[in-house]
Formats: structure tokens, C-alpha cells, sequence
């Protein structure tokens, strides 16, 4: 522990403000693991704190959008579109797994803010819509997943409409390699936008429109050309001659496995066993996985990256469902228990009371002092996926 890197971190988180003082100290007192309970009882607990994080920005100009999250920084952030727009799905499983009918109308909301968002041309903004703020390849696809959800589990046509708007303007800017370079988050390329190609798949299958298939599949073959020996992806970090996080990579896999199913295409389901092997080997027998990761599987960070076991973890256990190699769900059932065991559950804080923190301990590089919206969302997904075998989101159907 790196207690010189916590003391010269900005005075802009504030560490000395008793809320935040009393997160810091508990992760300090580690390793002392908190009491972990049934996956339905974590599970109740995030989508609590993802239905505070909506609730938040009721009466904003944003309303019906998620809060990307609760920091030490700023409190309460503004609703972001991004994530909005894949928490539709986590939403609508579970209002089935919990018995909540409500979260489907929550989900409805988020759809209505999402569609508000987008421009004639198709694009919905990046970051959280302020102004002057530019489409994302990244975040595109994300908000597609909602608009995905929204036609295929709620018959909605006006998230069809959408969803082929939305794609076509994807494709626009793609280069003819299959990379896309424009509209790109700090301007480099990146392997993990296969997760939103998985999107623009799904869009291009559920509607017919094959131009949008033929895209995800150039984008998934440049891709390919990304990936190492070892099964590490390069050109997969934020930013370029950086080691990419624990959650760019599952990213990455998750997007691979996903289109090669729809597609029936087994060398993109390698890509992904690939490398989801490559993380099952670096896993610690705890659970925990390094925050960041060099070629060869090399942990780069001592820190974990919560998001990413999170991923990890629900990208094992579809490995498991989609090649019945069992082993994988060791590795899913250990990264979940990592998890449980950072998860606040009953505390008197509201912003943190079932929220996932984007680092352990709470001061690491990714999410510094943050619980993003996603990392509860994807504890939620791998909660679900593992107690009743499903995938979330679940595949969609594809037009004859």
C-alpha cells in the first residue's frame, strides 16, 4: 500500500471531509473483508443504489437519465447517456429476477431521456450532453444496447427507428480497414469499441439491415489483427503507450464473444476465449485481478480495478454457457466473491450503501474516489448471469 501516493494526491478529493475520511480509513484498515451474503441480497442492494443514482437527477434538466456517479469531488454527477443507455438491460432482467415490475418502468424512462438526446442525424452526444460536447464511437454503441433492449424486450418501434439511425451514422465514420479513428475518446483507436460493434451487430440483425452487419464485421476483423500471442489485446488503452484497465479488456472480450455467437463466427469466439483464459490465469485465488495488465498477462498495478473483476466475471460465466467449460464459472464465482466483500451494504450513507467504489483500495487510478454508475451495473449483470443462468443482456432475436 502506497501510503505516500494517497498523501500526495490534489486537494481537490477533499480526504480530510469526515464521509470522505471514514471510506479512506476503511479501505486502509484492509484486508479485513466485509460480510458477504446471498448474490439476491448484493444484487437488491446495487440496483438500490443505481435506482438512488436515477433518482437524483428527477427534476434536472436531465431527468430520467442515471447519475454516472457519486465522487468525492463532485457528489452526485450528472445523468450520463452512456451508461444509461446499457443499465436499460440490467433493469429489465432484473425486474423479472427480483419480482420489481417498477424497474421497467424506470427502464422506459431512461429509453425516453436517450431518444430526447438524439440529433437529426443520428449521433447522440458523448460525455454527459453538455453542450459543446461531441459524439463518441464508444458511447454510441452503448446507448444502441438500450435501444436494442427497448424494441427487442419492449416492442418499442421508435428505439428501431433509432437504433438504425444511430448505426448508420456509426458506419459513416469508419475507416475501410474497420477501424474507426473518428469521433474516437482521446482521439487514438481502440479494440474495445468491439463491445459497442456488438451493438451496431445486433441493430443491423434485429432490423436487416445488412450494411450495419457488414460493418461490426470489418470493425471485428481489424480487431483481430490487435491481438497478441498471449491473448492481450494492444491498442486497447484510454490513452496510447499505457497498459490498458482490467475493464478495457473484459470490454474487448465481452464484445468479441458476443458477435461471434450472433454471428456463428468461431474465430471471434477465440479472440475472446483467448484472452478471457489469459485473465483467468493472472486471477488471484481470492478473486482479485490487477487493475491494469501488460502483454503476457503482466499485472501492471496494485490496485484492483472493480469494474473490470466485475466484467470479468460476467464474461466467464458466458464462457462457460457458451463452450460448457465449467471452470469458468470457478473463476466467475471467485471474482463475485472479491466483490461482495467491497460492497457497503446497510451503511448510512446513501451514496455509497450498495454502490461499487472503481478502485480497491478507493484511491486507485481507476475511478479515483468514485463509485461509477457502470461498476454497479455490472456487479448487477454478473450477480444475475450466475444465480440464474442467463445472459444480460439475453440474445437477441434476428430477423428472417
Amino acid at each position: 500500500m502506497d501510503i505516500a501516493k494517497l498523501i500526495g494526491l490534489p486537494f481537490r478529493y477533499q480526504p480530510w471531509r469526515p464521509r470522505h475520511l471514514r471510506l479512506i480509513m476503511a479501505d486502509l484498515g484492509r484486508p479485513v473483508a466485509r460480510e458477504q451474503r446471498d448474490h439476491k441480497t448484493h444484487l437488491a442492494a446495487a440496483i438500490g443504489w443505481l435506482c438512488r443514482a436515477q433518482d437524483v437527477r428527477d427534476g434536472k434538466p436531465d431527468t430520467g437519465g442515471v447519475a454516472a456517479g457519486w465522487s468525492f469531488e463532485d457528489g452526485w454527477l450528472p445523468g450520463y447517456p452512456e451508461t444509461t443507455g446499457y443499465i436499460i438491460e440490467t433493469f429489465l432482467a432484473a425486474a423479472k429476477l427480483l419480482g420489481r415490475p417498477e424497474l421497467v418502468d424506470r427502464a422506459r424512462r431512461m429509453i425516453d431521456w436517450e431518444l430526447s438526446l438524439q440529433a437529426p442525424d443520428g449521433a447522440f452526444p458523448g460525455h454527459f450532453g453538455e453542450p459543446g460536447s461531441h459524439p463518441v464511437i464508444f458511447n454510441q454503441g452503448q446507448i444502441m444496447h438500450g435501444l436494442v433492449a427497448g424494441y427487442t424486450q419492449l416492442g418499442r418501434r421508435d428505439c428501431l427507428d433509432a437504433m438504425v439511425r444511430a448505426g448508420h451514422w456509426f458506419i459513416k465514420q469508419q475507416d475501410t480497414d474497420g477501424c474507426f479513428r473518428k469521433f474516437e475518446h482521446n482521439g487514438t483507436p481502440h479494440v474495445y469499441n468491439t463491445r459497442a460493434t456488438w451493438a451496431l451487430l445486433s441493430a443491423g440483425l434485429v432490423s436487416g439491415e445488412r450494411d450495419l452487419v457488414e460493418g461490426a464485421r470489418r470493425n471485428l476483423d481489424w480487431a483481430l489483427t490487435q491481438q497478441t500471442d498471449s491473448g492481450w489485446y494492444a491498442t486497447n488503452a484510454f490513452v496510447p503507450e499505457r497498459s490498458p484497465f482490467t475493464h478495457t479488456i473484459a470490454y474487448a472480450i465481452r464484445g468479441f464473444l458476443e458477435c461471434g455467437v450472433q454471428l456463428g463466427e468461431q474465430r471471434y469466439i477465440d479472440s475472446a476465449l483467448k484472452a478471457g483464459r489469459g485473465m483467468a490465469r493472472a486471477q488471484r485465488q481470492d478473486g482479485w485481478l490487477a487493475g491494469t495488465y501488460k502483454d503476457g498477462w503482466v499485472a501492471d498495478a496494485g490496485y484492483a480495478c472493480l469494474t473490470g473483476i466485475a466484467q470479468m466475471s460476467l464474461n466467464w460465466t458466458r464462457m462457460a454457457q457458451v463452450t460448457g467449460e465449467q471452470a469458468f464459472r470457478d473463476n466467475a464465482r471467485a471474482g463475485l466473491a472479491y466483490l461482495k466483500s467491497t460492497q457497503r451494504l446497510e451503511d448510512p450513507d446513501a451514496a455509497v450503501n450498495g454502490g461499487i467504489a472503481g478502485s480497491s483500495p478507493i484511491w486507485g487510478d481507476y475511478s479515483r474516489f468514485e463509485y461509477p454508475n457502470w461498476a454497479a451495473k455490472f456487479f448487477a449483470d454478473a450477480l444475475m448471469m450466475d444465480m440464474a443462468d442467463i445472459a444480460v443482456p439475453p440474445v437477441p432475436q434476428v430477423r428472417a
